[in-house]
Protein backbone atom coordinates (compact mmCIF):
# COMPACT_ATOMS: atom_id res chain seq x y z
CA UNK A 1 0.00 0.00 0.00
CA UNK A 2 1.32 3.42 -1.10
CA UNK A 3 -0.12 6.32 0.91
CA UNK A 4 -1.21 9.40 -1.52
CA UNK A 5 0.82 12.46 -0.82
CA UNK A 6 -2.49 14.40 0.82
CA UNK A 7 -2.43 10.91 3.44
CA UNK A 8 1.42 11.18 3.87
CA UNK A 9 0.89 15.02 4.37
CA UNK A 10 -1.83 14.67 6.66
CA UNK A 11 0.34 12.35 8.90
CA UNK A 12 3.31 14.34 9.45
CA UNK A 13 1.13 17.37 10.48
CA UNK A 14 -0.91 15.36 12.65
CA UNK A 15 2.21 13.70 14.09
CA UNK A 16 3.42 17.33 14.42
CA UNK A 17 0.37 18.46 16.41
CA UNK A 18 1.01 15.48 18.80
CA UNK A 19 4.35 16.87 19.24
CA UNK A 20 2.75 19.06 21.94
CA UNK A 21 3.32 16.54 24.34
CA UNK A 22 7.44 17.01 23.79
CA UNK A 23 7.17 20.34 24.54
CA UNK A 24 4.84 20.19 27.35
CA UNK A 25 6.92 16.98 28.94
CA UNK A 26 10.21 19.58 27.73
CA UNK A 27 9.85 22.32 29.74
CA UNK A 28 10.61 20.50 33.06
CA UNK A 29 14.19 20.43 31.60
CA UNK A 30 14.10 23.76 30.29
CA UNK A 31 12.92 25.68 33.02
CA UNK A 32 13.84 25.36 36.64
CA UNK A 33 10.55 26.40 37.79
CA UNK A 34 7.78 25.94 35.86
CA UNK A 35 4.08 25.65 36.60
CA UNK A 36 1.55 24.30 34.98
CA UNK A 37 0.58 27.51 33.08
CA UNK A 38 4.17 27.97 31.63
CA UNK A 39 3.80 24.33 29.82
CA UNK A 40 0.34 25.88 28.44
CA UNK A 41 1.58 28.77 27.66
CA UNK A 42 4.66 26.83 25.69
CA UNK A 43 2.32 24.64 24.39
CA UNK A 44 0.02 27.25 22.66
CA UNK A 45 3.18 29.30 21.55
CA UNK A 46 4.79 26.08 19.82
CA UNK A 47 0.95 25.63 18.54
CA UNK A 48 0.40 28.79 16.94
CA UNK A 49 4.50 28.84 15.34
CA UNK A 50 3.27 25.35 14.03
CA UNK A 51 0.25 26.94 11.90
CA UNK A 52 2.38 29.90 11.06
CA UNK A 53 5.03 27.48 9.68
CA UNK A 54 2.39 25.24 7.42
CA UNK A 55 0.74 28.91 6.66
CA UNK A 56 3.97 29.87 4.42
CA UNK A 57 5.30 26.28 3.51
CA UNK A 58 2.13 24.81 1.97
CA UNK A 59 0.16 26.22 -0.84
CA UNK A 60 -3.91 26.67 -0.01
CA UNK A 61 -4.83 22.75 -0.80
CA UNK A 62 -2.00 21.29 0.97
CA UNK A 63 -2.24 23.82 3.80
CA UNK A 64 -6.41 22.87 4.27
CA UNK A 65 -5.27 19.52 5.11
CA UNK A 66 -2.17 20.31 7.25
CA UNK A 67 -4.04 22.85 9.60
CA UNK A 68 -6.95 20.74 9.78
CA UNK A 69 -4.45 17.51 10.69
CA UNK A 70 -1.97 19.95 13.06
CA UNK A 71 -5.36 20.45 15.04
CA UNK A 72 -6.44 16.76 15.50
CA UNK A 73 -2.87 16.14 16.66
CA UNK A 74 -2.87 18.74 19.19
CA UNK A 75 -6.28 18.16 20.29
CA UNK A 76 -4.93 14.18 20.99
CA UNK A 77 -2.33 16.06 23.31
CA UNK A 78 -4.44 18.20 24.99
CA UNK A 79 -6.43 15.26 25.84
CA UNK A 80 -3.77 13.12 26.85
CA UNK A 81 -2.71 15.68 29.02
CA UNK A 82 -5.72 16.58 30.65
CA UNK A 83 -6.64 12.75 31.10
CA UNK A 84 -2.65 12.76 33.02
CA UNK A 85 -2.88 15.81 34.90
CA UNK A 86 -6.37 17.52 35.29
CA UNK A 87 -8.18 16.87 38.71
CA UNK A 88 -10.67 13.24 39.04
CA UNK A 89 -13.81 15.03 37.75
CA UNK A 90 -12.02 16.59 34.61
CA UNK A 91 -10.09 12.86 33.01
CA UNK A 92 -13.65 12.06 31.14
CA UNK A 93 -13.20 15.33 29.17
CA UNK A 94 -9.47 13.82 28.05
CA UNK A 95 -10.50 10.62 27.25
CA UNK A 96 -13.43 12.29 25.27
CA UNK A 97 -10.86 15.03 23.33
CA UNK A 98 -8.52 11.80 22.50
CA UNK A 99 -11.35 9.66 20.94
CA UNK A 100 -12.84 12.66 18.85
CA UNK A 101 -9.37 13.44 17.62
CA UNK A 102 -8.88 9.76 16.59
CA UNK A 103 -12.29 9.48 15.14
CA UNK A 104 -12.25 12.33 12.68
CA UNK A 105 -8.39 12.67 11.91
CA UNK A 106 -8.83 7.96 11.13
CA UNK A 107 -11.78 8.95 9.00
CA UNK A 108 -9.07 11.01 6.75
CA UNK A 109 -6.81 8.48 6.74
CA UNK A 110 -9.31 5.57 5.84
CA UNK A 111 -10.24 7.97 2.93
CA UNK A 112 -6.63 8.14 1.84
CA UNK A 113 -6.25 4.36 2.35
CA UNK A 114 -9.00 3.23 0.59
CA UNK A 115 -10.38 5.48 -1.94
CA UNK A 116 -7.86 8.44 -2.45
CA UNK A 117 -10.21 9.53 -5.49
CA UNK A 118 -12.50 11.07 -3.42
CA UNK A 119 -9.89 12.69 -0.67
CA UNK A 120 -10.81 16.07 0.11
CA UNK A 121 -10.08 18.39 3.12
CA UNK A 122 -14.32 17.47 4.24
CA UNK A 123 -12.66 14.04 4.36
CA UNK A 124 -12.00 14.70 8.14
CA UNK A 125 -15.51 15.51 8.40
CA UNK A 126 -15.12 18.28 10.99
CA UNK A 127 -17.98 20.16 9.08
CA UNK A 128 -20.23 17.48 9.10
CA UNK A 129 -23.11 19.75 9.80
CA UNK A 130 -24.49 22.22 11.46
CA UNK A 131 -26.69 19.86 13.80
CA UNK A 132 -23.78 17.72 14.55
CA UNK A 133 -21.89 21.04 15.95
CA UNK A 134 -24.59 21.94 18.12
CA UNK A 135 -24.61 18.29 19.65
CA UNK A 136 -20.84 18.67 20.40
CA UNK A 137 -21.39 22.26 21.89
CA UNK A 138 -24.06 20.55 23.79
CA UNK A 139 -22.15 17.66 24.76
CA UNK A 140 -19.95 19.94 26.45
CA UNK A 141 -21.94 22.71 28.25
CA UNK A 142 -24.03 19.35 30.04
CA UNK A 143 -20.42 17.81 31.21
CA UNK A 144 -19.47 21.26 32.81
CA UNK A 145 -22.75 21.52 33.67
CA UNK A 146 -22.94 18.80 36.14
CA UNK A 147 -19.27 18.31 37.01
CA UNK A 148 -20.20 22.00 38.89
CA UNK A 149 -23.02 20.72 40.43
CA UNK A 150 -22.69 16.74 40.90
CA UNK A 151 -18.83 16.35 40.32
CA UNK A 152 -18.91 13.21 42.02
CA UNK A 153 -20.90 11.87 38.83
CA UNK A 154 -17.78 12.14 36.82
CA UNK A 155 -15.63 9.97 38.85
CA UNK A 156 -17.20 6.72 37.69
CA UNK A 157 -14.32 5.12 36.26
CA UNK A 158 -16.66 1.64 34.99
CA UNK A 159 -18.15 3.97 33.05
CA UNK A 160 -15.30 5.78 31.77
CA UNK A 161 -14.12 2.24 30.47
CA UNK A 162 -17.47 1.06 29.18
CA UNK A 163 -17.79 3.77 27.14
CA UNK A 164 -14.11 3.99 25.48
CA UNK A 165 -15.07 0.22 24.53
CA UNK A 166 -18.31 0.92 22.99
CA UNK A 167 -16.28 3.98 21.38
CA UNK A 168 -13.10 1.43 20.25
CA UNK A 169 -15.91 -1.19 18.78
CA UNK A 170 -17.78 1.50 17.07
CA UNK A 171 -14.82 2.76 15.42
CA UNK A 172 -13.12 -0.39 14.39
CA UNK A 173 -16.13 -1.51 12.58
CA UNK A 174 -16.37 1.74 10.80
CA UNK A 175 -12.64 1.45 9.79
CA UNK A 176 -13.21 -2.40 8.74
CA UNK A 177 -16.39 -1.45 6.59
CA UNK A 178 -14.75 1.49 4.76
CA UNK A 179 -11.45 -0.64 4.47
CA UNK A 180 -13.60 -3.64 3.12
CA UNK A 181 -15.20 -1.75 0.95
CA UNK A 182 -12.53 0.16 -0.14
CA UNK A 183 -12.98 1.80 -3.51
CA UNK A 184 -16.68 1.66 -2.97
CA UNK A 185 -17.05 4.04 -0.12
CA UNK A 186 -17.80 7.27 -0.15
CA UNK A 187 -18.80 9.93 2.45
CA UNK A 188 -21.11 11.10 0.68
CA UNK A 189 -24.04 9.30 -1.37
CA UNK A 190 -23.44 8.46 -4.95
CA UNK A 191 -26.44 8.82 -7.12
CA UNK A 192 -24.41 7.95 -10.25
CA UNK A 193 -22.72 5.04 -10.55
CA UNK A 194 -19.37 4.87 -11.38
CA UNK A 195 -18.05 2.07 -13.86
CA UNK A 196 -16.00 0.33 -10.80
CA UNK A 197 -18.83 0.58 -7.93
CA UNK A 198 -19.41 -2.70 -7.35
CA UNK A 199 -21.83 -3.92 -4.30
CA UNK A 200 -19.68 -5.30 -1.36
CA UNK A 201 -21.29 -8.12 0.35
CA UNK A 202 -18.85 -10.47 1.94
CA UNK A 203 -16.71 -9.32 5.11
CA UNK A 204 -18.54 -7.66 7.37
CA UNK A 205 -20.92 -6.35 4.55
CA UNK A 206 -22.00 -9.98 4.73
CA UNK A 207 -23.25 -9.92 8.75
CA UNK A 208 -25.36 -6.47 8.10
CA UNK A 209 -25.68 -4.41 5.38
CA UNK A 210 -24.59 -0.58 6.85
CA UNK A 211 -21.43 -1.06 9.04
CA UNK A 212 -19.75 1.74 8.49
CA UNK A 213 -22.97 3.20 10.01
CA UNK A 214 -23.86 0.98 12.60
CA UNK A 215 -19.98 1.58 13.59
CA UNK A 216 -20.42 5.45 13.63
CA UNK A 217 -24.06 5.25 15.63
CA UNK A 218 -22.63 2.96 18.64
CA UNK A 219 -19.35 5.28 18.52
CA UNK A 220 -21.42 8.81 19.03
CA UNK A 221 -23.38 7.21 21.88
CA UNK A 222 -20.22 6.06 23.83
CA UNK A 223 -18.99 9.61 23.82
CA UNK A 224 -21.99 10.49 25.80
CA UNK A 225 -21.23 7.40 28.02
CA UNK A 226 -17.45 8.63 28.35
CA UNK A 227 -18.39 12.10 29.64
CA UNK A 228 -21.13 10.66 31.65
CA UNK A 229 -23.91 12.89 30.10
CA UNK A 230 -26.97 11.04 30.71
CA UNK A 231 -29.04 13.67 28.98
CA UNK A 232 -27.08 13.72 25.71
CA UNK A 233 -26.53 9.92 25.67
CA UNK A 234 -30.34 10.08 25.31
CA UNK A 235 -30.47 13.28 22.79
CA UNK A 236 -27.49 11.45 20.53
CA UNK A 237 -29.29 7.72 20.52
CA UNK A 238 -32.38 9.47 19.62
CA UNK A 239 -30.92 12.26 16.78
CA UNK A 240 -28.42 9.27 15.57
CA UNK A 241 -30.70 7.15 15.15
CA UNK A 242 -32.98 8.86 13.20
CA UNK A 243 -29.98 10.45 11.64
CA UNK A 244 -29.14 7.35 9.98
CA UNK A 245 -32.66 5.54 9.35
CA UNK A 246 -32.69 8.81 6.76
CA UNK A 247 -29.90 8.67 5.74
CA UNK A 248 -29.89 4.74 4.48
CA UNK A 249 -33.35 5.37 3.14
CA UNK A 250 -31.82 8.10 0.44
CA UNK A 251 -28.72 5.52 0.23
CA UNK A 252 -30.94 2.09 -0.86
CA UNK A 253 -32.88 3.70 -3.52
CA UNK A 254 -29.97 4.88 -5.22
CA UNK A 255 -28.52 1.15 -4.55
CA UNK A 256 -31.73 0.05 -5.82
CA UNK A 257 -31.38 1.75 -8.91
CA UNK A 258 -27.90 0.72 -8.95
CA UNK A 259 -28.02 -3.23 -8.63
CA UNK A 260 -31.81 -3.73 -8.47
CA UNK A 261 -32.44 -7.61 -8.08
CA UNK A 262 -28.95 -7.77 -6.65
CA UNK A 263 -29.89 -5.78 -3.64
CA UNK A 264 -33.04 -6.55 -3.28
CA UNK A 265 -31.56 -10.20 -2.79
CA UNK A 266 -29.12 -8.88 -0.48
CA UNK A 267 -31.51 -7.02 1.48
CA UNK A 268 -33.34 -10.25 1.92
CA UNK A 269 -30.50 -12.04 3.42
CA UNK A 270 -29.04 -9.22 5.03
CA UNK A 271 -30.06 -6.60 7.96
CA UNK A 272 -29.61 -3.55 8.09
CA UNK A 273 -27.53 -3.46 11.66
CA UNK A 274 -28.93 -0.94 13.67
CA UNK A 275 -31.86 -1.52 15.68
CA UNK A 276 -35.71 -0.94 14.15
CA UNK A 277 -34.37 0.22 10.92
CA UNK A 278 -34.94 -1.49 7.77
CA UNK A 279 -34.41 0.63 4.75
CA UNK A 280 -35.82 1.27 1.73
CA UNK A 281 -38.19 -1.69 0.78
CA UNK A 282 -39.29 -2.31 -2.96
CA UNK A 283 -43.70 -3.24 -2.52
CA UNK A 284 -43.80 -6.65 -4.30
Amino acid sequence: MILCHEGKLSLWCFLGGLSNLLVFYGADAWWVEETIWTKVGLVLGYYVALNVIIKIRYKPRDYQVAVRATFLGSVLSAGIVVFLYAGERYKPFGIYATLMALFHYSEYLGIAICNPKTLSPDSFILNHSIHYALAAVASWVEFFVEVHFVPDMKTYKLLWILGVVVCVAGESLRKVAMITASKNFSHIVQFERQNEHELVTHGVYGWMRHPSYVGWFYWSVGTQITLGNPVCFVIYAIASWKFFHDRILMEEITLLNFFGEEYVQYQERVPTGLPYIHGFRVEP
